[in-house]
């Protein structure tokens, strides 16, 4: 899997969107992993200060510091989840953000219908920019398989919103 299919990033093929705002995208995101990996590093070094190891501990010292071991080896384990859990939160925060603005993505609209499902389509949530940029369309369920969320890029703001009432005008 692609990194920007896993981040949302899957665009359609009639619209490519200039490389510099993937770019910026991508560069927010490395940004918010760098801030995050070096405050977490920050952390685990003053965790490390805590606890000195002995120069030359004698052979029975795992025995006789059994206490000290287990609670620095559960610090470490809660820095781990911490780490985890950080590196969940900038990748869940980054599939929800506009790829021009950078923006967190508002308005979802609920698409499709269960019960009309053939003729409507599986029910999906649409997330827009509020300026307008874009939508980001993602299935509610996934009954074929993870489908990756699609990005389609906005010609602009009025031509999307009227643009099912124009189609309909065209209609003989």
């Amino acid at each position: 899997m692609k990194l920007g299919t896993f981040l949302g990033y899957e665009m359609q093929r009639n619209h490519i969107l200039p490389n510099l705002l993937g770019m910026r995208y991508f560069a927010y995101l490395a940004a918010k992993f760098a801030v995050a990996g070096a405050l977490l590093y920050g952390l685990l070094r003053l965790i490390d200060g805590f606890w000195l190891a002995e120069e030359d501990p004698p052979l029975i010292a795992p025995l006789r510091d059994a206490s000290r071991i287990l609670a620095f080896d559960l610090v470490i384990l809660a820095w781990f989840l911490l780490c985890a859990g950080t590196v969940a939160l900038i990748i869940f925060d980054q599939r929800r953000r506009c790829r021009v603005c950078l923006r967190r993505l508002r308005m979802p609209v609920e698409r499709g219908s269960w019960s009309r499902m053939f003729l409507v389509g599986q029910p999906r949530l649409e997330y827009i920019c509020p300026y307008g940029h874009g939508t980001l369309t993602q299935e509610e369920s996934h009954l074929t398989g993870t489908a990756p969320p699609v990005w389609r890029a906005s010609q602009g703001f009025w031509e999307d919103l009227f643009a099912s009432s124009a189609a309909e005008r065209r209609k003989p």
